[in-house]
């Protein structure tokens, strides 16, 4: 059947102008501070492919673009070498044509990996044995899988500046089918690597490039800041399991854009940590950017906020996005013991396509690290807005479903039509019609389409 503003929770009509007025506002603050994104809602952290002044070809380190030589001490030593020329305006490595096993490596500040046009890095597929084990990342206490460590990403950085990580259309192949499968048959010694993950950076741009396979997440900053993902394409099997695509983790001020995603799982999910531990380690992801993206998710979400949000997710702007062959549109995750919030959230231009459950915000989403979490822990959801949304055959428009506790206020839809089979499941939650009536779920409460949700105070 079709739907057209929900019946559910709608704004009225007058707050278009409210919203256009005060989201402009916050766009102008975070663009003051940094932000990913300029007054016009474009984003402002353009990267720069200017020549560095000092180049190396990965060649000149001995390394065999075969696809069967290991080539992980050629990075290594490259990227040392190359770090002698941070105070000298930086430098790049470059990647030829070819095929390049390698094993995890870590870049440098003031660094351009460039991939050449034809080149691939392909992740060794070595027994787990083989594969460096880290820490577990503060805020989640434990890998993302297992208790305790958790295997090194195939391209990491830590604690770096100035960091590009671009191409003429070359590609980063992490071969995960061995890490699938060793996870379908539950015989991880840790938690799965990821494809790149930066942690404690800032002034990143990842562009032009395909990302292949990844074992886990494809890209994964997290506690990083000024962080531009531009002109990307990744792919993982609609199979591949728990795959995801790029995950803002407790980091601020990101943009992602012109991009085109397709995973096993989540293709963009937005983290700030796990229950206890992300409310210890208190560092939310905020001022995020998405537009102009195309997102293929076959088991989780083609956007998800969440479920791991314990140490805040606020200011997020996305638009201009296109969602097809999907399970799920765009979700706020959350439950009871996670703490935080989401909050000041605003979605407008969306397409969905053939998607098996629009727009959904649950209460119930996720499990815990381990029994230390606090029940009373409870996160505050609201000023949530999705705004000119438009999707064909879609199964279930939406899922807005509240928990012991949990109460999801002021989720605002304008211009929402989606053609659905199923009518809308909601609960525990608030807004107005747009005829001005008040609107609630099974639980009482208050809520309105307030200006200082979209504000930055």
């Amino acid at each position: 059947m079709g739907f057209v503003h929900s019946a559910c929770i709608s704004s009225m009509v007058a707050l278009l102008l409210l919203l256009a007025l005060s989201w402009g506002i916050q766009m102008t603050a975070a663009a003051g501070e940094g932000g990913g994104r300029s007054s016009d809602g474009q984003c402002d952290h353009k990267p720069s492919l200017d020549p560095r002044p000092h180049s190396v070809s990965i060649l000149e380190f001995g390394a065999v673009a075969d696809g069967k030589t290991m080539n992980t001490v050629a990075f290594q030593n490259a990227i040392f070498y190359l770090k002698s020329f941070a105070d000298k305006g930086g430098a790049q490595l470059y990647v030829p044509p070819g095929k390049w096993l390698t094993g995890s490596f870590n870049l440098t500040s003031h660094l351009t990996l460039f991939l050449a046009k034809g080149a691939t890095i392909l992740g060794s597929q070595v027994n787990q044995s083989h594969w460096d084990v880290v820490e577990p990342l503060p805020s989640y206490g434990r890998g993302i899988e297992l208790p305790g460590a958790r295997y090194r990403s195939l391209i990491n950085g830590y604690k770096l500046r100035d960091v590009v990580i671009t191409g003429d259309e070359g590609s980063i192949d992490g071969q995960g089918k061995v890490w699938w499968d060793w996870f379908n048959a539950r015989s991880l010694n840790y938690s799965r690597p990821h494809l790149v993950e930066l942690v404690q950076c800032e002034d990143i741009v990842v562009s032009n490039l395909t990302f292949l396979n990844a074992p886990a997440y494809s890209i994964h900053p997290v506690y990083c800041s000024n962080v531009l993902v531009q002109n990307i394409s990744i792919s993982t099997p609609s199979e591949s399991p728990g795959t995801v695509g790029i995950v803002p983790d407790s980091s601020n001020n990101i943009c992602i854009e012109d991009s085109t995603i397709e995973t096993g799982h989540d293709a963009i999910a937005l983290k700030s940590g796990w229950d206890e531990y992300g409310i210890s380690y208190n560092r939310p992801t905020m001022h995020v950017h998405v537009r102009d993206v195309h997102l293929k998710s076959s088991s989780g979400a083609c956007i998800a906020l969440g479920s791991e949000m314990s140490g805040g997710i606020s200011d997020v702007q996305g638009d201009d996005i296109r969602m097809h062959d999907s399970r799920g549109g765009i979700e706020l995750r959350t439950n009871r013991g996670r703490g935080g919030y989401i909050r000041r959230v605003f979605f407008s231009n969306v397409q969905m396509e053939e998607v098996e459950v629009g727009l959904v915000a649950r209460g119930d989403m996720g499990d815990h690290p381990d029994d230390g979490f606090d029940r009373e822990a409870v996160p505050v959801v609201q000023g949530i807005t999705f705004r000119d949304v438009v999707g064909l055959k879609v199964g279930l428009a939406g899922n807005f479903t509240g928990a012991e506790g949990i109460r999801f206020g002021t989720i605002c839809l304008l211009n929402v039509t989606l053609t659905s089979g199923e009518p809308w499941v909601c609960s525990g939650v608030d807004g107005f019609s747009e005829d001005g009536d008040r609107v609630s779920g099974t639980v009482p409460g208050t809520g309105e389409c307030r200006e200082e949700f979209f504000v930055v105070l």
